[in-house]
């Protein structure tokens, strides 16, 4: 079983009575002559991956190659403790956590690109999040970084996650499209609802500049995976409300692509524009350069 859009996975999904976590579990196994358990030994390491880049920053702080970035995972999580935080238990847990996954990535460590290294925190940080607030097996867990698979599976090949190719929106807000959908249909929601969901994080992210300053994927990279998380959280939440998005996912992954390709260089991965381009941040790249 294969499908190459939203649409057929959609049509798949109402055809078979599957979700989309099983429709994407069938075509692993199929396309990959392996089998379901294999599949899910493998989404069992990635998951393991996963939550120790996520969690061991808290209680490791280290600060990254390039020096930007370091300790924010945990003051995120001392913060939430303080009782002050403004957003909700699960949002704040998840924000330390993807920015936990950035700080570990930037410090050579091992993570899991969901869809990139540069967006690797959204996905985690949105399911260990969950996880820990709703109590839910990994079992349930596995089902959703499924779904993510195929939501990122249809991205890259009908659009973008490259950041040198369509900007930040193709990086973070292709791992928040991927997020959304997975908490969609862990909450119950149809594959029609997970698609939804995706199209309107990726609406939301729309024109997001990659402006890594020094060229590092260290900032605005991190903060940015919490925003990606926010985000995500922000369209499950709406679609399971009933708020539609009009413009179906196919359409707005094309259009995330379109829009992504007329972006000036600068603004693609170049460090060259945005934070990158700023004062500061050329004078922090001299500084590093330097070292």
């Amino acid at each position: 079983m294969d499908f190459t859009t939203g649409a057929t996975l959609q049509a798949v999904c109402e055809e078979k009575k599957i979700s989309i976590a099983q429709a994407m579990k069938e075509r692993e196994m199929t396309l990959g002559n392996v089998t379901e358990q294999s599949v899910m030994d493998r989404i069992g390491v990635a998951w393991k991956i996963m939550k120790d880049s996520a969690t061991t920053p808290i209680a490791e702080p280290r600060k990254s190659i390039g020096g930007l970035i370091g300790g924010e995972a945990k003051m995120m999580k001392e913060y939430r403790e303080s009782g002050k935080n403004l957003c909700g238990e699960m949002l704040s847990r998840a924000m330390s956590y993807a920015m936990g996954v950035l700080e570990v990535n930037a410090t050579m460590g091992l993570i899991v690109a969901a869809p990139t290294a540069g967006s690797s925190g959204v996905v985690p940080g949105a399911l260990l999040a969950y996880q820990e607030v709703k109590g839910v097996s990994d079992e349930v867990i596995y089902n959703g970084i499924l779904n993510a698979s195929a939501l990122g599976y249809l991205l890259m090949r009908n659009a973008s996650v490259a950041g040198a190719e369509a900007g930040c929106q193709a990086e973070v807000g292709a791992a928040s499209a991927m997020a959304a959908s997975a908490l969609v249909e862990m909450e119950g929601g149809t594959p029609e609802m997970c698609l939804n969901a995706a199209a309107m994080a990726l609406s939301n992210l729309l024109g997001l500049a990659c402006d890594p300053i020094a060229g590092l994927v260290e900032s605005p990279c991190q903060t940015r995976n919490s925003i990606g998380v926010a985000n995500a959280y922000t369209a499950a939440e709406m679609i399971l409300a009933g708020v539609k998005l009009p413009v179906p996912f196919d359409e707005m992954a094309e259009a995330m692509l379109r829009v992504g390709k007329s972006l000036p260089f600068e603004l693609r991965e170049t460090a060259l524009g945005g934070c990158a381009g700023t004062p500061t941040g050329c004078a922090l790249g001299c500084k590093i350069c330097k070292k």
